[in-house]
C-alpha cells in the first residue's frame, strides 16, 4: 500500500509540477505528517524531490527528472483513458485503481501529450441508463467482479422469475448492456447467462473456477443475443404504414428496425406494407396500439381482434360508444 502511494506522489509531481503539502495529501487521503514521512521515504530512496517555503512553496522534482514509459502514441493514450470512464469502473470497485493507472500514465508521457489525453475526460462522458429510468442497484456486482477477476467459484441466492434459489456457479465473464450488468456462468457444465440484479446476496468461495478451454466472451455474447432474438420473437405481423408511422417503428426494438430499413418510404398520404417480427399477439397489440392511427395491423387476424378489444375496453371506460 504505502509503495504504491510512494509511486502516486511522484507521478502526481511529474505531472502536475510543484504542489503544496496539502494539495499532495488530499489526493493521496493521508495526513499532512504522513505526506512528509512519505517524502523523506522517496528522498532516501533516490527520487530527487525538493521542497521550496513560502507562500507559493511545496515539494517539486529536479528539473527534467522523469521516469519514462516508451512506445505509446497519442492515439493509443487517449484509449486507455476512454477505457477507464469512471462510471462503470467505479460500479465493480475499481474507480481508486483505473485513477491511479491515469496519473501513472499522465506522468510517463511527453508533457506536448498530456493536454490530449486528458481532453477524453472532458470532452466525453458516458450514461449508459436509458431515457425516464434510474439505474438499477447492484449491490452484488463487486463481489460478482471479484469472483470473475480471481476465477473463483461463488455461491448465490438467485431470483428468477419463477423463484429464488440457491446456486453455485463458475463466473466466466461480465457484460454490460444497455446500463444493466450480466455475468456469464457454468453450472453442471453448461454457460448461462445471469443477470447481477437479480443476485440477491452471495458469497466466494475457495474452489477455482473452471473454465471452458475454448470459451470466449465476446462470441458468447453475440450468439447469446442472436439466439434471445430468434427465441423471443415467435410471429410476424403485416403493417401497412404511414411516413410517420415508419419513423416511429424504428424505435420499438433492433430486430423491426431492420425490417424497417428494408422497407422503401411511402409517399406523403400514402403507406407502405411490410412484416415485422412480433413476440407474442398480447404484447404486439400494446406495442402496435399506441402507434395508430400511423400503423395499421392487416395480419394476423388474432392482432387485429386483440387490438380491437382493447379500443372497445378504452372506449368504455373513458364513456364512448
Amino acid at each position: 500500500m504505502r509503495a504504491s502511494r510512494l509511486l502516486s506522489i511522484q507521478m502526481l509531481l511529474e505531472t502536475n509540477g510543484r504542489m503544496s503539502a496539502s494539495t499532495l495529501a488530499r489526493a493521496l487521503e493521508v495526513s499532512v505528517r504522513t505526506l512528509h514521512r512519505d517524502i523523506d521515504e522517496l528522498s532516501a530512496a533516490g527520487v530527487p524531490v525538493y521542497a521550496e517555503r513560502g507562500r507559493a512553496g511545496g515539494f517539486q522534482l529536479l528539473p527534467g527528472w522523469k521516469t519514462t514509459l516508451t512506445g505509446f502514441t497519442p492515439r493509443e493514450a487517449q484509449a486507455v483513458f476512454l477505457a477507464g470512464l469512471a462510471g462503470p469502473a467505479s460500479e465493480l470497485g475499481l474507480g481508486p485503481e483505473v485513477a491511479s493507472a491515469e496519473r501513472k500514465l499522465l506522468a510517463a508521457l511527453p508533457a506536448p501529450w498530456r493536454g490530449s489525453a486528458r481532453r477524453i475526460r472532458a470532452r466525453l462522458h458516458l450514461d449508459p441508463v436509458e431515457w425516464y429510468r434510474e439505474a438499477q442497484p447492484v449491490p452484488c456486482l463487486a463481489l460478482v467482479a471479484q469472483a470473475v477477476w480471481e476465477e473463483r467459484q461463488l455461491a448465490m441466492s438467485y431470483e428468477s422469475w419463477k423463484a429464488t434459489a440457491r446456486r453455485t456457479v463458475h463466473p466466466l465473464g461480465l457484460v454490460m448492456k444497455a446500463g444493466t450488468w450480466y455475468f456469464a456462468a457454468a453450472r453442471e457444465g453448461k454457460v448461462r447467462t445471469w443477470r447481477v440484479a437479480s443476485v440477491r446476496d452471495a458469497a466466494l468461495l475457495d474452489a477455482p473456477v473452471q473454465r471452458p478451454p475454448d470459451f470466449d466472451l465476446a462470441g458468447y455474447w453475440r450468439e447469446s443475443v442472436r439466439r434471445f432474438e430468434v427465441e423471443l420473437f415467435t410471429g410476424e405481423a403485416s403493417v401497412a404504414v404511414t411516413p410517420r408511422g415508419l419513423m416511429e417503428l424504428r424505435h420499438l426494438n433492433a430486430a423491426v428496425a431492420r425490417a424497417v430499413a428494408q422497407a422503401q418510404p411511402p409517399a406523403e398520404g400514402e403507406r407502405v406494407t411490410l412484416r415485422i417480427p412480433i413476440e407474442s399477439v398480447a404484447h404486439a397489440a400494446g406495442q402496435l396500439l399506441r402507434l395508430c392511427p400511423e400503423v395499421e395491423v392487416r395480419s394476423p387476424r388474432e392482432l387485429r381482434v386483440a387490438i380491437r378489444e382493447r379500443l372497445r375496453t378504452a372506449a368504455r371506460m373513458y364513456g364512448g360508444r
